[in-house]
C-alpha cells in the first residue's frame, strides 16, 4: 500500500506504456500535483485502486481512465465515456490519437533529415510522401478493416448479455492488433459464427441470429459516405488494429511503432497540439483539475 498526496490517476499498462506516457503530457501542466499509476489490465482497476491506498484513506481524489475498445459505443458529441466509475477514451485507444498524417508526416521527415545528416543512419525510407498521401494510406488501411471490425461490434453487441461480458471476445485473434489472416467479411463472420457456437451452451441468449442482426447494422453504418469523409474510422476502429493494417497494406512505408510513439510524445508541444484536437482529452484535463474526493469502489 502507498501513501499519496495530491490526485491520481489509475490506467492501463507499465511505465513504458503508451497510456501512461500519454496521460504524462497531458497533465504536465496542471497547478495541482497529480500521479500516473498504471494498473495493468482494464479489469483489476478496483482491485488495485484498493490496494494502492493506505487505510484509512477513504476519500483520495482519483480518476480511472482507460480505452474505450469495443466495451461503449462512441457518442455524436465528443466527450470521455463513462463507465462505472471509470472515465473512457472517446476514440477506440490511445493510439488512436497518436495516428494522425500531420504527426507521421513530420516523424518522417525528421528521420529523414538524420538519415542526409548522418550518412551510416539505418534508417532506409526516402522522404516523406506528404500529409495528404499518408491520409489516404490511413484511410486505405481502414477500409481493409471494413468488415472485420463490423464483426468485431457486432461481437461486442453480444456483450451485454448477463454472463457473457467476462468470456466472449470481440475478436478471435488473440487481442487487437492481431489481424486475422483474412479481413473478408465472409471469413471473418464464419470466425465470430464459430465462437457464439462454442459459447451458446452456457449463454442460450448468444445467437448466431442477433450477430447477424447486428453486423448487418454496422456494416450500413460504416457504409455511409459521411462515416469516411468525416474520418469516423478514426473513432469507431481500433488504432492498434489501423496500425497493423497501415503496416500491411504499404509494407514499403514506415512502420508505426515504438519508435514513432517515443518520438511524437517527446515534442515539446505535442501536449498542446492533441488539446487543440481532441475535446476529450481537454475534458480529461478539466475533470482532473476538478477532481475531488471519490470513494473507491469496494
Amino acid at each position: 500500500m502507498s501513501v499519496v498526496s495530491g490526485k491520481v490517476i489509475f490506467c492501463e499498462g507499465k511505465t513504458t506504456s503508451l497510456d501512461f506516457r500519454l496521460l504524462n503530457r497531458v497533465v504536465e501542466n496542471l497547478s495541482s500535483k497529480t500521479t500516473i499509476v498504471p494498473s495493468g489490465g482494464k479489469f483489476t482497476f478496483s482491485i488495485f485502486a484498493q490496494g494502492y491506498f493506505s487505510n484509512p484513506v477513504r476519500t483520495q481524489p482519483y480518476i480511472v481512465f482507460r480505452d474505450r475498445d469495443f466495451d461503449v459505443k462512441p457518442t455524436a458529441n465528443i466527450r470521455l465515456l463513462p463507465l462505472y466509475s471509470m472515465l473512457l477514451t472517446h476514440r477506440a485507444c490511445v493510439e488512436n490519437y497518436l495516428l494522425d498524417a500531420k504527426l507521421i508526416n513530420d516523424y518522417w521527415k525528421a528521420r529523414y533529415a538524420e538519415k542526409l545528416a548522418n550518412p551510416v543512419s539505418r534508417w532506409d525510407h526516402k522522404d516523406s510522401p506528404g500529409i495528404e498521401e499518408i491520409s489516404a494510406w490511413i484511410e486505405e488501411a481502414a477500409k481493409s478493416l471494413q468488415a472485420y471490425q463490423s464483426v468485431r461490434w457486432a461481437l461486442a453487441d453480444l456483450l451485454d448479455i448477463p454472463g457473457v461480458k467476462s468470456q466472449l471476445k470481440t475478436t478471435w485473434t488473440g487481442g487487437s492488433g492481431n489481424l486475422p489472416s483474412s479481413l473478408a467479411l465472409e471469413y471473418c463472420q464464419n470466425e465470430s459464427v464459430r465462437l457464439i457456437h462454442e459459447f451458446r451452451n452456457p449463454v442460450e441468449q448468444v445467437t448466431q441470429e442477433r450477430f447477424e442482426t447486428s453486423l448487418a447494422t454496422y456494416q450500413q453504418q460504416f457504409e455511409q459516405e459521411e462515416f469516411w469523409t468525416q474520418k469516423h474510422y478514426l473513432i469507431w476502429f481500433h488504432g492498434k488494429d489501423i496500425q497493423k493494417a497501415m503496416h500491411r497494406q504499404r509494407p514499403q512505408y514506415i512502420s508505426l511503432k515504438k519508435d514513432f510513439f517515443d518520438w511524437v510524445l517527446d515534442q515539446p508541444d505535442i501536449h498542446q497540439y492533441l488539446l487543440k484536437l481532441h475535446p476529450d482529452l481537454m475534458q480529461l484535463q478539466n475533470e482532473i483539475e476538478r477532481l475531488g474526493g471519490r470513494p473507491i469502489d469496494p
